[in-house]
């Protein structure tokens, strides 16, 4: 029979021989030699860009069908790997990349590092059909990013764990403004005793929340008092735990601000059960702005992170190191917004008029 201009037999020996036949034709038309070809073929990173245009056009031109494919041009799939797929803010992120890579036609496959470490998953974009890899949230081993630079893998960072050592594009928010305006908030009420539960400080993104909330209090010149102050994963069950106890202690806070919604949840918690009115007796600010923050009991004043515009970013340039493009730069930091809700109000007894 007779398929994409080429003659195929249904043996598998007369098929590849006709595909071996039709990559050498495109070599020498194109000038090049039969393995670069076959790199471009099996989209490889090490082909300049120019380079792969080129092949890519022939291919196309002579109707080639990469193998496991049923077009010429089969739908671009990238690759969002997470810690896990579990709490508001991943939820969030998960949305913003689908939405981001369905309205650019490419189709998206979500995995985590709970069970496939991320060197499984590089090895996963180096063998098969896949545009590349967005990591979210996650720590790189050195051998993993030698990895990445080594085999040209197009990956892009969301809000990475820390700073990659080597030129990998990284994309996140302006979390120590955002954390600043948080807390400014606050002051503005007329809090002077505010707490924080912030993340782990190795946490890029953790130290610079906490960061913000100090900037914003030494401005205000108001002293960082380190017993206010609870560190924990950006999860509810241990900012619950580390909540109850800075709210019963000698001399709690007349607000908290908490370094993501899920943690925001566990201080409401932690308040409910102190029999603390939430914003009469305390005011509750946090950092995300996920669904669950409107949802709230109250809802919660909050700083807004563009999730849709996070995966819209990520998503565009991952398909530009794709194609052999350099972002203008490695690292890309979108604005945040301030959002006022019910869950913070001036302290009690305080003077507003």
């Amino acid at each position: 029979m007779r398929a994409n201009g080429c003659q195929v037999t249904d043996q598998n020996g007369a098929q590849l021989d006709t595909q071996y036949g039709l990559l050498t034709t495109i070599a020498a038309e194109a000038g090049l030699s039969l393995s670069t070809v076959s790199k471009v073929v099996h989209r490889r990173r090490d082909v300049g860009a120019a380079t792969r245009e080129r092949v890519e056009g022939l291919l196309a031109r002579y109707g080639y069908v990469r193998p496991g494919e049923n077009t010429p041009a089969g739908t671009p799939q990238i690759v969002a790997v997470f810690r896990d797929l579990s709490g508001p803010y991943t939820l969030e992120v998960v949305r913003g990349v689908v939405d981001a890579a369905e309205a650019l036609g490419v189709d998206v496959l979500t995995g985590t590092t709970s069970v496939r470490p991320i060197s499984q998953w590089l090895e996963k974009c180096r063998s098969e059909r896949v545009a590349g890899l967005i990591i979210v949230i996650s720590m790189l081993t050195d051998e993993d990013q030698q990895s990445i630079v080594d085999h040209h893998l197009p990956v892009v960072l969301i809000d990475p764990l820390s700073a990659p050592s080597q030129n990998i594009p990284s994309i996140g928010v302006t979390n120590w403004a955002g954390a600043k305006d948080a807390v400014s908030h606050l002051i503005q009420l007329g809090h002077r005793r505010i707490g924080m539960i912030a993340g782990r400080s190795h946490s890029l993104t953790g130290a610079a929340r906490l960061h913000g909330y100090r900037a914003a209090l030494e401005e205000a010149g108001i002293d960082y008092d380190p017993a206010l102050v609870r560190s924990t994963d950006f999860d509810f069950a241990e900012a619950l735990v580390v909540s109850r106890r800075m709210l019963l202690g000698d001399a709690p806070p007349t607000a908290v601000f908490a370094a993501s919604d899920a943690q925001a949840l566990g201080v409401l918690e932690a308040a409910r059960q102190a029999g603390l009115d939430v914003p009469g007796d305390l005011s509750v600010m946090s950092f995300d702005d996920t669904l669950v923050a409107a949802m709230a009991c109250p809802p919660l004043s909050t700083i807004r992170q563009p999730f849709e515009e996070l995966g819209r970013e990520a998503t565009r340039i991952l398909l530009q190191l794709s194609r052999g493009e350099r972002p203008v730069s490695d690292r890309i930091e979108l604005a945040t917004r301030l959002i006022q809700r019910t869950s913070t109000a001036p302290p009690r007894g305080a003077h507003t008029g």
